[in-house]
């Protein structure tokens, strides 16, 4: 393994945002859900990428909020097409390859500047590998840091961690921790989990099919759930799975933390955004297992200084930007037969109004 220093960010060079990129690069099937759109080489450990963010989509777009954000998970899959990217044409990552994620996080320093406005955003990243695993001259992990850039100005950052295995490799890990039992797909999984359903709005949705929650409860500070497993739909099982996809647990595990916040601090999901995410993927999610989700909300803290305020009229004018914006910092754990699978910790973001 080989770490790389710390070092001045590098310059990002002119990106093109008329294409996206081929979708095999960003283990994509439909041209809808790929939103890198260029590449740039910079050195050895660092390198530049660009995505346009869609203003309209049925599962990133679909919330509440007002008035309208990028949604961070949409921000957070366009980080983790550029670390699939750039994996394979900067790094020898062969196509054939399995990619499995280690972690994610992202923090938003200016949300104020992914509002949805009249145009799409166009998204620089200037990628930064932190860390190299090789074998046998074979790169076999890529870890990334990631600082977000649009009009000039950096608004967050994210990391994203990779490990990739050969086919065979692969099989040899999956069927190792199923104890042999044979994998299974997505492709033949129920449409539908057994439970009910939580409300859209209580997760910040309009559309039932974006919820992926069941049989919530909320008990003092702690929220539990299960995870519906959305097989058939279009953006969070893009192709078929022999296991959950880590955005499907993030997916789950952000309404579970807007689902506690609303019950126990009364943050209403139509003013309230994350602004921080953190995970660690310890093992795979399988398919077959229920996901059970539980949430405990901490305490909130309020944040002096300048906030953009939200209305339900849009931001209001720079000059009128002060006081107070709650943030509440929120766990949720994700689990199967009682073993964790994954620890997120959030901060949401009620703007002020």
């Amino acid at each position: 393994m080989t770490t790389a220093p710390h070092a001045a960010p590098a310059a990002v060079p002119p990106l093109d945002y008329t294409r996206t990129v081929d979708r095999l690069l960003v283990h994509r099937d439909a041209l809808g859900e790929v939103f890198l759109t260029d590449l740039q080489p910079i050195d050895e450990d660092h390198y530049a990428a660009a995505s346009q963010l869609p203003r309209s989509h049925a599962y990133y777009g679909d919330h509440l909020l007002r008035p309208g954000c990028y949604d961070p998970l949409l921000i957070l899959e366009a980080c983790r097409q550029a670390a699939l990217a750039g994996a394979h044409s900067f790094y020898g990552v062969p196509s054939d390859n399995k990619f499995i994620l280690t972690h994610l996080s992202l923090r938003l320093d200016h949300p104020q500047m992914v509002v949805v406005g009249s145009s799409p955003i166009s998204l620089a990243f200037r990628v930064n590998i932190v860390s190299r695993k090789e074998r046998e001259g074979r790169v076999t992990g890529l870890d990334y840091e990631m600082d977000l850039i649009t009009d000039g100005t950096v608004i967050g950052q994210a990391s994203v961690g990779l490990r990739f295995k050969t086919p065979t490799g692969y099989l040899t890990l999956r069927l190792n921790n199923r104890d042999g039992f044979a994998l299974p797909s997505s492709a033949t999984y129920p449409t539908s989990t057994p439970g009910t359903p939580v409300a859209p709005h209580l997760v910040g949705r309009a559309n039932p099919e974006n919820v992926v929650l069941v049989d919530a409860a909320v008990t003092d500070n702690t929220a539990q759930a299960l995870l519906r497993i959305p097989a058939r739909h279009a953006s969070l099982f893009d192709h078929p799975q022999d296991h959950l996809p880590g955005m499907v647990i993030a997916e789950g595990a952000r309404q579970l933390a807007l689902l506690a916040a609303l019950d126990v601090q009364g943050l209403a999901t139509f003013k309230t955004l994350v602004t921080e995410m953190r995970v660690r993927f310890t093992r795979f999610g399988e398919l077959e297992d229920d996901t059970v989700l539980t949430a405990w909300v901490d305490s909130p803290r309020e944040t002096a200084g300048a906030v953009t305020l939200y209305t339900l009229g849009g931001t209001l004018p720079a000059e009128r930007e002060s006081g107070l914006s709650t943030q509440l910092p929120v766990r949720v754990e994700a689990s199967q037969k009682g073993e964790p699978l994954c620890v997120f910790d959030f901060v949401l973001a009620r703007m002020a109004a």
